[in-house]
C-alpha cells in the first residue's frame, strides 16, 4: 500500500535517531498528506537519546501510547528526549489535510494540542505495539479516508505554495512564489496564515535551511559558501544568521558537530 521514502530533510542528526522512516500516504489521500513518518526505538535503562528536529512547515498529527496530539507549525527546531521503549506514529499534514480536523493552523504555532480520537487511536496502538508500523499506515489511512472533505480553494493554492517551496531550491522570493501560484503576494500571506500558519517566507526559509543542513551533513566537499550560493542567500554570513537564528549555533558548527 504505502513505500518508504528517502527525503532525509528535517533529520538534523541521523547518527543518534531511533528507528525512523516515512512511508507514502495512498494516491486517494495524496492531497492531504505529505506522508506518514514513524519512529520506534529501544534504549537500554537509565539511558536517554535527545532528538532534534528541524520540522517541515506544516503540522503534525501524532499518535503516541499515551497521548494524541495535534502539533502546530514551528518557528525554531524541536526537542525531545527518548527513554525506554516506545514509538510515535506521525501524519506531516497537507493544509488540506487540517480541514479534516476542522484545525487551524495559525492558532497553534509552536503548541502541541491533544486530541480525543478513540475511534482511531485503538487500531494504530495495536499496529504499532506489535511492531507492525505498515498495518498501522493502513488503520491510519482508513481513519483519514472516511473524513476527507472537499478541499477548500484556499487549502488547495496554498498547499501549492508549499509544493513550489518545497520542490526548489532556488526559490527564494514571495513574489515569484505569488506569481508562480497566480495570487497577488497579499493574497499569498493570507494563503500562508490561513492554511498553514506561518508566512510565506517563513515557509521558504524553512525549506531553505532543511537543504543547507542537509547539504552541509552529506556533502564534506561543499563550502558553506557555496551552499549559500546554491540556495539564494545574498552570501555566507546570511546562511550563518539563518543557522543562529533558527537552530542557535552557525553553519560550521552544525557541520563539525555531524
Amino acid at each position: 500500500m504505502s513505500s518508504e521514502i528517502g527525503d532525509r530533510r528535517g533529520i538534523l542528526y541521523p547518527r543518534v535517531l531511533p528507528r525512523f522512516h516515512r512511508r507514502m500516504p495512498p494516491a486517494a489521500l495524496a492531497g492531504y498528506v505529505s506522508w506518514y513518518w514513524i519512529s520506534q526505538w529501544d534504549l537500554p535503562e537509565e539511558e536517554e537519546s535527545v532528538q532534534r528536529i528541524l520540522p517541515f512547515p506544516a503540522s503534525n498529527l501524532v499518535v503516541e501510547r499515551e497521548r494524541v496530539t495535534l502539533s502546530g507549525p514551528t518557528t525554531g527546531i524541536s526537542h525531545q528526549v527518548l527513554t525506554a521503549d516506545g514509538w510515535a506514529f506521525g501524519v506531516l499534514l497537507r493544509p488540506a489535510g487540517l480541514c479534516i480536523l476542522g484545525a487551524r493552523p495559525d492558532e497553534i504555532v509552536d503548541q502541541q494540542v491533544p486530541l480525543q480520537l478513540d475511534d482511531l487511536v485503538g487500531a494504530v496502538r495495536e499496529c504499532m505495539d506489535r511492531d507492525d508500523p505498515a498495518a498501522a499506515a493502513e488503520a491510519m489511512s482508513e481513519w483519514l479516508a472516511l473524513r476527507r472533505v472537499e478541499i477548500p480553494r484556499g487549502a488547495e493554492l496554498a498547499g501549492r505554495a508549499v509544493e513550489l517551496a518545497a520542490s526548489d531550491p532556488e526559490m527564494t522570493s514571495v513574489v515569484r512564489l505569488a506569481e508562480d501560484i497566480g495570487v497577488s503576494t497579499r493574497e499569498l500571506q493570507r494563503l500562508s496564515k490561513r492554511f498553514v500558519g506561518v508566512s510565506p517566507l517563513r515557509i521558504i526559509r524553512r525549506y531553505r535551511l532543511q537543504e543547507a543542513a542537509l547539504r552541509l551533513r552529506e556533502d564534506p566537499g561543499l563550502t558553506v559558501a557555496e551552499v549559500a550560493a546554491e540556495l539564494g542567500y545574498a552570501d555566507q554570513a546570511h546562511l550563518a544568521a539563518d543557522f543562529r537564528t533558527t537552530l542557535g549555533f552557525g553553519a560550521r558548527g552544525y557541520r563539525e558537530e555531524t
